[in-house]
């Protein structure tokens, strides 16, 4: 069995227009919403075992902090740049490179691509993958190159207003 948790970045800061979207970091609620959610996966009994993220600095950011939760050193998040502003293939793409000793991996990304990722995935859709949200599923297989083919189950799906 393996299980996946896609997060999108927590809120990010528009504070400075000038700057360009991918060196964008996150606001004070983003600060508060990332560790926030790491610790509910915690309080759920949810284990991961790899974090993948995208290089942009709000989406690294919060995988940082997701990483302090889960006692992961931040050197051992994978940086993937292609997971920045990606298309659903990419996801596939990158899913089916993962280490297969890795049970239960969280990828971090951005809209709208997580959006379309997810609602490809199974029956549960969402309109819109809110800031720091976590959409999960399990597929029975034994490696992640199976993932694109095999039947996904839908596992939970939080976001920060979830209270």
């Amino acid at each position: 069995m393996k299980k996946l948790l896609l997060v999108r970045h927590a809120k990010s800061s528009w504070d400075d227009i000038s700057q360009k979207d991918f060196d964008r970091p996150l606001n004070d609620r983003g600060h508060r919403d990332a560790p926030k959610m790491a610790k509910r996966l915690l309080k759920d009994d949810v284990t991961l075992d790899a974090l993948i993220s995208s290089t942009a600095v709000r989406a690294l950011t919060t995988a940082e902090y997701f990483a302090e939760a889960f006692d992961i050193k931040k050197k051992n998040i994978i940086h993937e740049p292609s997971l920045y502003l990606a298309e659903p293939k990419v996801f596939f793409e990158i899913i089916s490179k993962i280490d297969d000793d890795h049970k239960t991996v969280a990828i971090f990304s951005h809209n709208p691509g997580i959006t379309e990722f997810v609602n490809q995935l199974c029956n549960t859709r969402v309109d819109d993958m809110p800031t720091c949200a976590i959409f999960a599923v399990k597929a029975d297989i034994k490696s992640w190159k199976e993932f694109a083919e095999a039947e996904k189950k839908f596992w939970f799906f939080d976001y920060p207003k979830n209270e």
